[in-house]
């Protein structure tokens, strides 16, 4: 299942078009091959089955293709079945193609919106600033982007062989009636009809009317009577062993079909035959591509933003490396090919071909010597597109990586290399044909690259270049498996062939858990076969023993909805931690974070890390339609939807409260996100770090032995970032730290308190990357804390234990305070849930809802497809459930049900994992707890925690005897 290209030439030898067609795999477990191909090409050719309608493939390949700014052309596949199968008469399958139409044409028209996707894709997907009018016409919302008019919309069986656009109709009807073949275009699709009169002369006129003007009448639309019915007629009657429909139709068309064809006695194949020479299925497509996409130069000056964004820059950065960078990133908008521009590169992935597979000849019929052909039997190649410039065989070029930036100078030099290419090919399907040269706008692939790209790299003649974007995929690899060989001597072999894996797949995670367990990712089950078989059969060679998934969680507190005022409304208690020199105490409160907020961090992960790293510049593009477009700031941007995210979150539970609460609970959220110290984990997750309330400490602790502590406070450096609060407020925040008592501390004691910062940062890291139930990240808490240093009255020579034994204790300290203070506010186990979307046939509905009752599926709609007994059921399913989910699927409906799988959203089990009856009512409805059922979080927690050899609390007998009966058996 990989992605396959072929170079196409269309048109005749003078004007001879170029079409490099790459064929991805639909499967939403291939999405990554999807993604790049897409980075490599101008425009994509969406398919949709004219049977089973809009589905979530359709959603994914759309985005994808709005993601990388392609011109997208519709072919809406299977129209054969129509007929065959469900026996549609022409006008109900007009019906039918219209509703998908409409239904593509609205999910492209709510990206054009921007309020189908996330804001990081939308930022990333700016114009450029030097052609802020490209693309004009296909951006317009008042008009739909699929049109049959426009000829970007194919109806074809790929099966049969045959396609066409309505142009060709409206061509051959034009001299059939004596009428304009634009005019009948214009009517061959929507309520159009065709209305016939006869002048005083005898003379036929004929006139296209609209819906209204037909009104009482049971004409029927253009596209149903001049190209619907003739293909129905021509279906039946040749399904039928009609031969003088066959006979007439070969005449009027003047087809050349072998006499042995037309006489085979299956007549699918007559049909095929037929239908393939009137109505060539490459012929339609290849004309749609050249008519209506556009070619290398106009399609990078619309891409080159997405590609290359384009960057501020300081006083300080030299002049020389900046102007030299901007001339390639010009050079790439123009698609120039003149001799004298750079060359750049992009190498969307890489793929492994068989040595033996490689031509043994060059372009002037040398022998190739592959390099590295008795070190292993599978090479290496880059698939890639040039974007400026001429690539030649044997020339050097640089490999830059995602996160090179030539203004650094020496600070990047672990992030380019400079390599020699060994020999280039253009590909033809699963055979490549060798090349001196390729030019911009061309698809190539490259030999040479394997050691020094692991997935995707930008390749340019020199190093003073910006690296192209990182490439978005759609979904990210959820399913987890621990692999090892069946024989421990092999173990060397699997770990390389585990590299070989993660490099020829741009999708595959490979990790070592810190139990020296070999981790592989796969997007799901069918992914994770194929690289299974992969492993066994070309990369490792030996035999494979793998784990069950290894399924990942989170972890929170409870307090969704109504709980999430209750919660501010009385707040949490403070958990206490001492370091154990007495020198540090860390007090804890929990807070949980609404659910839309939490959301909105999640999906801006990336943008939040350039954030920190402070990275981002001013984006000069409307990128949600409910932000005003004089604040378009990707920080603003972030800043704003935080601030929606909580309104939104108390605006679904208005109803319950009064307005009161609900404002002063707004007032203490906003308050919040004034106080952000970092975010956790790894300083982009959806966790809060909050300093304490200015207003309710005076920075100074006074213990029961007398001594007195002040309190370590850092920054809001993240809302500094976000703009939630400027440098001045800062630092009037901060302004108790020099009270009075605080002042008179040591300075010694204040230089501490500096030096500790980071070590409290550190904590919290620590802690919410591993949570308190089963090491799991935690998910959507605010942790507020206070740290406290007390003065050392020991001997000075301990004083340079400050930062290192010391500063370790008061990284634990922070870390067991807010796994304590998670445990002490009713922790919840959060697990991942996928969005199933089922087809199965009426029969087997009841068999299907068996099998989601039992994987613990929320049913969120069914609806029968029109004209079909064919059901579509939408659901959510845990992924802790799917697996073995499809098979048991297939197993229970006997093949008739499918299901495809993606990654929707994280949602908190309510049970708790700990729950013990206490109050007078819980006693009474479950006892002593001995006959309370299975507890599903205690369940899913302990698998995770045996999986990790972490403790777990569990009765087991360890000396029983059968109990004796007196009963004697006669």
């Amino acid at each position: 299942m990989k992605s396959a290209a072929v170079l196409l030439r269309y048109g005749t030898p003078a004007a001879a078009h170029r079409v490099n067609l790459i064929d991805s795999p639909g499967h939403i477990d291939f999405c990554s091959e999807v993604s790049s191909a897409a980075r490599l090409s101008d425009s994509a050719l969406v398919l949709v089955d004219a049977v089973e309608g809009v589905h979530i493939q359709t959603h994914a390949a759309l985005r994808q293709a709005f993601l990388e700014r392609l011109r997208p052309c519709l072919v809406l596949n299977k129209l054969d079945r129509l007929v065959t199968e469900l026996h549609l008469t022409p006008a109900e399958a007009y019906l039918r193609l219209y509703r998908i139409l409409a239904d593509v044409n609205s999910i492209y028209s709510a990206l054009r919106s921007h309020s189908y996707f996330s804001v990081l894709a939308s930022l990333e997907d700016q114009p450029s600033s030097s052609n802020t009018d490209e693309d004009a016409d296909d951006d317009e919302d008042d008009e739909d982007a699929f049109q049959p008019q426009k000829g970007n919309v194919v109806f074809a069986c790929a099966l049969d062989g045959w396609g066409f656009r309505i142009q060709q109709f409206a061509d051959l009807y034009a001299t059939k009636l004596g009428a304009s073949a634009s005019a009948l275009l214009r009517g061959f699709w929507g309520p159009r009809y065709l209305e016939k009169k006869t002048d005083k002369n005898g003379k036929k006129t004929f006139m296209i009317v609209g819906k209204k003007a037909m009104e009482g009448t049971d004409r029927e639309p253009m596209f149903v009577e001049f190209v619907l019915k003739p293909l129905w007629k021509l279906y039946e009657g040749v399904l039928g062993q009609d031969s003088e429909i066959v006979r007439k139709v070969i005449s009027n068309f003047k087809l050349n079909i072998p006499q042995r064809e037309l006489q085979n006695k299956d007549p699918k194949l007559v049909l095929q035959s037929v239908m393939s020479r009137w109505l060539p299925l490459a012929d339609a497509v290849m004309a749609m591509v050249v008519e209506c996409t556009p070619d290398p130069v106009v399609a990078q000056g619309a891409r080159v933003a997405r590609l290359m964004p384009k960057r501020e820059f300081l006083p300080e950065d030299c002049p020389e490396i900046v102007l030299e960078a901007e001339r390639a990133r010009r050079c790439v908008e123009t698609c120039d090919v003149g001799a004298d521009s750079p060359v750049v590169v992009y190498v969307s992935k890489m793929f492994a071909v068989p040595y033996k597979t490689l031509p043994p000849k060059g372009v002037n019929g040398e022998l190739l010597t592959h390099q590295g052909a008795n070190e292993s039997e599978e090479c290496f190649m880059a698939f890639a597109r040039v974007f400026s410039g001429v690539l030649r065989a044997g020339h050097k070029v640089f490999v830059l990586s995602a996160l090179y930036d030539p203004v650094k100078g020496d600070a990047m030099e672990n992030h380019v290399q400079e390599v020699e290419l060994h020999y280039l090919y253009e590909m033809l399907g699963q055979g490549l044909r060798p090349v001196a040269s390729v030019s911009a706008g061309n698809v190539v692939a490259i030999q040479g690259l394997g050691q020094h790209i692991l997935k995707s790299a930008t390749l340019s003649s020199t190093k003073n270049c910006w690296p192209f974007s990182s490439m978005m995929f759609q979904v990210s690899p959820m399913l987890k498996v621990a692999i090892e060989p069946s024989n421990l001597k092999d173990m060397a072999a699997l770990v390389k062939g585990i590299k070989l894996l993660n490099r020829a797949d741009p999708f595959v995670e490979y990790t070592v858990s810190h139990r020296g367990e070999h981790i592989l990712a796969a997007a799901g089950e069918i992914h994770l076969e194929r690289c299974k078989k992969d492993l066994e059969e070309r990369f490792a060679k030996v035999k494979l023993v793998v784990s069950d998934p290894l399924v990942s969680f989170k972890e929170t507190i409870e307090g969704e909805g109504v709980g999430l005022l209750e919660g501010l409304k009385a707040p949490h208690a403070f958990i206490e931690r001492t370091a154990p020199n007495g020198r540090c105490t860390v007090r804890v409160q929990v807070l949980r974070l609404p659910n839309a907020l939490t959301k909105v961090l999640q999906e801006s992960d990336q943008l939040i890390g350039q954030i920190i790293e402070g990275k981002t510049a001013k984006k000069n593009v409307m990128l949600n339609p409910q932000i005003s477009q004089d604040d378009c700031d990707s920080v603003a941007m972030l800043r704003q939807r935080m601030v929606s995210a909580i309104d939104s979150e108390l605006e679904a539970i208005s109803e319950q409260v009064d307005k009161e609460k609900l404002e002063k609970c707004r007032k203490t959220w906003l308050g919040y996100l004034q106080r952000i110290w970092s975010l956790g984990p790894w300083q982009v997750g959806p966790n809060f770090l909050l300093l304490p309330d200015a207003e309710s400490s005076d920075g100074v602790i006074n213990m029961e032995d007398g001594r007195q502590g002040i309190l370590v406070r850092g920054r809001a450096h993240f809302s500094e970032r976000l703009g939630f609060v400027s440098g001045p407020d800062a630092d009037a925040n901060n302004a108790f730290d020099n009270s009075k008592s605080a002042a008179d501390a040591p300075d010694s004691l204040h230089l501490e308190s500096v030096a500790l910062m980071n070590s409290i940062l550190s904590g919290f890291q620590f802690a919410t990357n591993a949570g308190p139930l089963c090491d799991e990240p935690m998910w959507g808490l605010a942790f507020i804390i206070e740290p406290y240093i007390f003065a050392d009255n020991s001997d000075a020579a301990h004083q340079s234990d400050q930062y290192n034994i010391f500063s370790g204790q008061v990284i634990t300290a922070v870390k067991e305070a807010c796994r304590a203070a998670v445990l002490q506010n009713n922790p919840r186990l959060v697990e991942g849930m996928y969005f199933c979307e089922l087809t199965t046939p009426t029969e087997q509905l009841g068999s299907t809802y068996a099998v989601l009752g039992k994987k613990r599926a929320k049913i969120l709609k069914e609806e029968m497809q029109e004209g079909t007994s064919v059901f579509t059921v939408h659901a959510y399913l845990p992924v802790a459930e799917s697996i073995g989910f499809s098979n048991e699927l297939r197993t229970v409906t006997s093949g008739a049900a499918s299901a495809l799988l993606v990654l929707s959203h994280w949602d908190a089990i309510p049970e708790d994992p700990f729950f013990i009856p206490k109050s007078q009512e819980e006693i009474e409805e479950f006892g002593d707890g001995a006959s309370i059922g299975p507890n599903l979080a205690k369940k899913l927690m302990n698998s995770v925690r045996r999986r990790k050899g972490l403790h777990v609390e569990e009765k087991v007998v360890e000396h029983g005897s059968k109990q004796r009966t007196l009963a004697k058996k006669v």
